[in-house]
């Protein structure tokens, strides 16, 4: 037995809760984890309150990422012992996750566990911080450097978002940050944002075109913001989109694209190719400064899950959240 997250759906009606599990119960896999460590990710949010309709099987176990020791493995490329991390892949939606003490997973979904990081640093990226890289990577392919201006990051508080903001900081990029939240000014700042905008300056309807600032962007918002951050984009620049924070409907116009060349890169981390992921995670190590790890993340225990969950879709969390699944 096991304890883990279960969400459960059935004529009682959909539930969530803090369970022991079977190990009997877990689904097919080639390579059996034992977890360390796991987040608490907006999706989980979404998937533990039934708030969103991310699961699509159940009973299932959230929790989109997660670290841990293979402890049994009929896959070539792990063994007893190795330290592995996963991102993405469906996990927590239509396989079981991370928030629990063991995972049953397809091997060819694990990349290693990067010597650079612990367990628990690995967590405090998580999928949000990997997403914030392959951002990072989509900006420098389009060739934006440091020189091009300044860089828009939308939602900053969260999780893609702070880790955007540290890694573009670190790279040499001046960072503009985006937040609904004014009290997080501070943090953001000692993140390396040069300055902090409130949200409501991008979340309203605005004009196809306006004036030129940003040389790129992240966004994890979507809608009227991903829109107006489009709109204010200078010639030729790039913004990388990557959430629906705020929307899936994206009330644009053609205007940016043909009249300023600007680039709209779609972001997407959960069935990146392998090649990507580990290239993302080695840029993660000399990229991303260590110590900012420890401003931008809080650890909490796997009992504590289902309240940070409602407070995490309330924006009331800032940064990543990441779960020891053994306390």
């Amino acid at each position: 037995m096991f304890k883990g997250i279960l969400i459960e759906k059935d004529e009682s009606g959909y539930r969530a809760g803090l369970r022991d599990i079977d190990e009997s119960q877990l689904p097919e896999g080639d390579v059996t984890v034992r977890v360390s460590h796991s987040t608490l990710n907006y999706k989980d949010g979404l998937a533990i309150t039934g708030k969103g309709p991310v699961v699509r099987k159940f009973p299932m176990v959230p929790g989109i990422d997660l670290v841990g020791t293979v402890e049994d493995s009929s896959h070539p490329g792990y063994k007893p012992g190795d330290a592995v991390l996963l991102n993405g892949w469906g996990v927590g939606e239509g396989h079981w996750g991370g928030l629990a003490q063991k995972a049953r997973l397809n091997g060819n979904w694990l990349v290693p566990l990067p010597a650079s990081f612990t367990p628990q640093q690995a967590m405090s990226i998580g999928t949000a911080g990997y997403t914030a890289m392959l951002c990072v990577l989509a900006l420098e392919r389009h060739g934006l450097m440091p020189s091009a201006g300044e860089i828009l990051v939308t939602g900053a508080a969260g999780g893609v978002g702070s880790v955007a903001t540290a890694v573009l900081t670190k790279l040499g990029y001046t960072v503009v940050a985006v937040s609904g939240r004014p009290e997080e000014a501070d943090y953001l700042k000692g993140l390396g944002a040069k300055e902090v905008l409130d949200r409501a300056q991008f979340s309203s309807p605005g004009k196809p075109l306006g004036k030129e600032r940003w040389a790129g962007a992240v966004d994890v918002v979507g809608s009227h913001t991903l829109a107006n951050v489009c709109a204010t984009t200078k010639y030729r620049g790039v913004v990388t989109a990557c959430g629906l924070a705020g929307g899936m409907d994206f009330p644009s116009s053609v205007a940016p694209f043909i009249l300023r060349g600007v680039t709209l890169a779609g972001i997407d981390s959960v069935m990146c190719p392998t090649p990507d992921r580990l290239e993302a995670w080695r840029r993660l190590g000399s990229d991303l400064d260590i110590e900012k790890l420890g401003v931008i993340s809080r650890e909490i225990g796997l009992s504590e899950v289902m309240p940070f969950a409602t407070k995490l879709l309330n924006g009331e969390v800032k940064g990543r959240v990441v779960v020891d699944v053994n306390r």
